[in-house]
């Protein structure tokens, strides 16, 4: 495949040498000095720029029906403008918070336990993500997926709440109080937000962990990167699966397939 990559950081860098090493030609590099141009003879576009050029450069790919990967967050409150966008141009796109294939396994393993945790009011939950100092978004587009899933499957949670790590983060540690063991009857909760506790150390690639804890246990799910290779590979492979498809897709489309 000839494809258009938009961003030349980190990441796109790393897009091109697993592409390469795959068999296909980056044909476009697209960054702030030739912002703007259309991708052109290119097969397929992967969109690792930053949050206020990812619309655009989306815009761009489908008026050009060129099919497209994201993997810039940030943009998600526009999501149903670019679903709308999608259907209109009958074209193609692919976005995920996380292309690694581990990531996205792990997400699923975030559903089950979140589902199964419904169950379970005596835990509570909170997110702890590590990135390097240079990532731009505070909590990661990959913490708030997490919540996100939470939400869905818990129904005592609704969105989720971004702490400053020194302040909170050995409260949300502690174990949550003992039922009492005769609890009067109360009307329920309201849902409450997900904390979200977000460190940006060194150059640390990118570590998520998922804490469920009582007053007797906790349970700990965690996926640490190692380096951007799985980030990567994920993104080259979600554009070949995504060439020759029309609509709108995540890695779970990817996932399913495989």
């Amino acid at each position: 495949m000839r494809i258009a990559l938009y961003g030349s950081g980190r990441m796109g860098k790393a897009i091109a040498a697993i592409a390469e090493q795959r068999g296909h030609t980056i044909g476009l590099v697209v960054d702030s000095r030739n912002a703007g141009t259309a991708p052109t003879g290119c097969d397929v576009a992967i969109e690792f720029s930053r949050p206020e050029h990812a619309m655009d450069n989306m815009r761009l790919c489908l008026a050009h029906n060129v099919p497209v990967v994201v993997g810039t967050t940030g943009w998600y409150d526009e999501l149903g403008s670019v679903k709308a966008l999608v259907g209109r141009s009958e074209s193609s796109l692919l976005w995920a918070s996380n292309f690694s294939i581990g990531v996205n396994l792990f997400f699923r393993m975030n559903r089950m336990l979140g589902g199964l945790m419904d169950r379970q009011p005596d835990y509570r939950v909170h997110i702890d993500e590590i990135h390097h100092i240079h990532k731009l978004d505070a909590p990661s587009g990959t913490a708030i997926t997490l919540a996100r899933d939470i939400d869905l499957k818990a129904q005592r949670y609704s969105g989720y709440e971004l702490h400053e790590v020194k302040q909170a983060k050995e409260a949300a540690h502690a174990p949550a109080p003992a039922p009492a063991l005769a609890p009067a009857p109360v009307p329920a909760p309201a849902p409450s937000p997900v904390p979200i506790f977000s460190e940006r150390i060194g150059e640390v690639t990118g570590k998520h962990s998922v804490t469920w804890t009582s007053a007797n246990d906790r349970i700990v799910i965690t996926h640490e990167a190692f380096d951007r290779t799985g980030f990567a590979t994920g993104a080259v492979v979600a554009a070949e699966w995504l060439k020759g498809r029309k609509g709108l897709f995540t890695m779970d489309d990817v996932l399913d397939s495989l």
